[in-house]
């Protein structure tokens, strides 16, 4: 028995960092090929990270299901929107394609989120459900905060991508989004603690 819980345990562990790797895995291989590429071979840096970032997300979402036993909703979205925006850069040699794809998926979810909200269904809970539970009005509450986060964040895309030139757009993918998220993931605790459903007998 002892044996069974310590193997859980190993596993729980091996799981975490796994997990991390998958969700930063193929940001971080975008950023070190374009600026390594970038290096010698100036103007050719996004094609070649922008392959790596297809197969590189492919690869973490196949990974997810077969090691971790399955794979949320967002993340596939995200993978097929890199695969078709990835596809249309390399193809047409056109960066702007996998420069706007941020944009588009913010623009999607923010448009999900609204579309919940104006018919009352709560397409959050659906995807948190499981780790949180909050009163209808919390639940409310976080999907407009979100709705103007991935609003906010697609607008931010186009500035930075329209307005600098694409190391600095790199940069802000893969040093910028991920940090303003977990940035406003966090801000969100005080929200979530004040609308907690309480289970009854717990």
């Amino acid at each position: 028995m002892s044996d069974e819980v310590g193997g859980a345990g190993a596993r729980t562990a091996e799981v975490k960092p796994l997990k991390l790797l998958i969700d930063l895995g193929p940001l971080l291989a975008f950023f070190v090929v374009y600026f390594a590429v970038e290096r010698f071979l100036p103007e050719t840096g996004i094609y070649w990270a922008t392959g790596v970032l297809m197969v590189t997300t492919v690869a973490a979402l196949v990974t997810s299901r077969l090691w971790l036993g399955h794979f949320s909703l967002p993340p596939l979205i995200t993978a097929v929107l890199v695969v078709v925006f990835g596809a249309l850069t390399i193809w047409l040699q056109d960066s702007r394609f996998i420069m706007i794809k941020p944009t588009v998926i913010y623009i999607f979810f923010a448009g999900v989120l609204a579309f919940g909200l104006v018919t009352r269904r709560p397409l959050l809970k659906l995807l948190l459900g499981e780790a949180l539970q909050l009163t209808d009005e919390g639940w409310r509450k976080l999907t407009l905060r979100w709705l103007f986060f991935f609003a906010a964040m697609a607008l931010l895309n186009e500035i930075v991508w329209r307005s600098f030139d694409r190391s600095i757009w790199v940069l802000f993918k893969v040093w910028g989004i991920l940090p303003l998220t977990v940035i406003f993931a966090i801000a969100q605790l005080g929200l979530i603690k004040r609308y907690e459903s309480k289970v009854d007998g717990a």
